[in-house]
């Protein structure tokens, strides 16, 4: 078993691994989540989150207790890989980190394209990338500097994006008509079945939270709290959000389906309303990006220290700051070099299918783990046996058969690439020494 020292610090507590966890799920989508999901759901939007809610609520159960067993850097991969062996561990850190880059890409554009349309410069392509550049490079500096000063960025973003929100779904009450919110009837299963995927979708990332957990305090107690934190916030803020929207704008909430918060902010507060969301939406793209630098680096730095890529380098600590630097530099200069190309946003179904089978490996690797690794006292044990590891594999398997036939074939071809490639380094591993012979 590889659960060796990594020579990182422990410095995030559950507030601030709280804060990352929330910092990551409320990203740019939740902007315009309440409008898709009226258009779906109507007026019986609120039944999808609470499902919704649920669902993810079973599959980070299994990461608290996979992370209290688990404690080293690398999260959903560690998991996996632990329980497991290095190949499906390989399989699920480049599932992982290919949905993040793709998806840190996309909102790196679109931070720009907000930027875009207050300052006309920015649409210039040089001037884009040159953006582009100094975002990319100026988060991965932070980070390298500290995870201490990583992790305070991501407070303060979450603080940022979370004022307008909070203050909309306080003050917004005001205007609310109840008979917006009157349910007519029924969502057929159909319907039930297209809003809630999407929406899991929206919940997803919290994992990547916990990929920091060679740098978590007592990450026994502290994991399973976070996640209760962090989980049950977003539920709430989610439910809140949807059911003022839907109660000021009624049926009107579709048309808006670009800006549908601003369009609401717009009637609570007036003009100023409208620019606080704009500006909103823009700091939560930036938190999302931050979070994901902070977190996701620690992939690439398990994945050498555990020897699955055969790139030593990675797993090398920077001597004064004592953070995964070169780890740090490779994923910024990957999500800076796909964003500079295009969003590629035509990847994002399978993106997301990739994040849902690490998902369901890490369901199935909480079994395992209770296997291999009896419980120890400190550690977090989900209750009634294997009821909700198996609950949430079974839903992820549920939510993967909704995928078009494209989509799952897309997937299962990428899916032997990797294992071609995997291969292909295990084979070279092994004929090397003999060379040398």
């Amino acid at each position: 078993m590889k659960i060796a020292q990594e020579g990182l610090k422990r410095e995030v507590g559950v507030w601030g691994l709280s804060a990352n966890i929330v910092n990551i799920i409320v990203g740019a989508g939740i902007f315009v989540l309440p409008a898709i999901v009226a258009e779906i759901m109507g007026t019986q939007a609120v039944i999808a989150y609470l499902f919704c809610g649920f669902l993810i609520a079973l599959v980070m159960l299994c990461f608290a207790e996979a992370g209290s067993k688990v404690t080293h850097s690398g999260g959903g991969y560690a998991y996996i890989e632990t329980a497991f062996g290095p190949y499906p561990g390989f399989l699920a850190a480049i599932f992982l980190l290919m949905g993040s880059i793709f998806s840190d890409a996309a909102v790196s554009n679109a931070l720009v394209e907000i930027l875009g349309l207050v300052f006309p410069v920015f649409k210039n392509q040089y001037i884009r990338v040159l953006t582009l550049f100094v975002i990319f490079a100026g988060l991965a500096t932070l980070n390298v500097v500290g995870v201490k000063q990583g992790i305070g960025l991501v407070k303060i973003n979450t603080v940022a994006k979370l004022i307008p929100l909070l203050l909309l779904v306080t003050i917004g009450w005001k205007d609310v008509q109840l008979a917006n919110l009157y349910w007519e009837s029924a969502p057929t299963i159909q319907q039930f079945g297209e809003a809630s995927l999407i929406l899991f979708f929206a919940f997803q990332g919290g994992d990547a939270g916990l990929t920091i957990g060679g740098e978590i305090k007592n990450p026994q107690k502290t994991v399973p709290k976070a996640i209760f934190i962090g989980i049950s916030f977003v539920l709430l803020l989610y439910i809140l959000i949807q059911l003022v929207s839907q109660g000021v704008l009624g049926n009107e909430l579709t048309n808006f389906k670009e800006a549908p918060l601003a369009e609401t902010a717009r009637i609570v507060f007036g003009p100023v309303g409208f620019t606080l969301l704009f500006v909103g939406a823009g700091i939560s793209m930036f938190g999302m990006l931050s979070g994901q630098i902070l977190n996701l680096p620690r992939v690439f730095f398990r994945l050498a220290v555990d020897g699955v890529i055969p790139i030593a380098k990675l797993a090398s600590i920077h001597h004064k700051f004592k953070t995964p630097y070169v780890s740090i530099l490779l994923y910024a200069g990957l999500g800076f070099t796909i964003a500079s190309l295009g969003g590629f946003r035509q990847l994002a179904v399978i993106a997301s299918a990739s994040i849902l089978l690490v998902y369901f490996g890490v369901s199935l690797s909480v079994i395992k783990l209770r296997k291999i690794k009896p419980s120890a006292p400190l550690e977090f044990k989900i209750p009634f046996g294997y009821t909700v590891p198996i609950l949430s594999a079974l839903i992820i398997l549920y939510f993967l058969s909704n995928l078009s036939g494209f989509e799952i074939w897309g997937t299962l071809i990428f899916t032997g690439i990797l294992s071609a490639i995997y291969f292909f380094i295990q084979y070279f591993q092994k004929k090397k020494p003999n060379q040398n012979v």
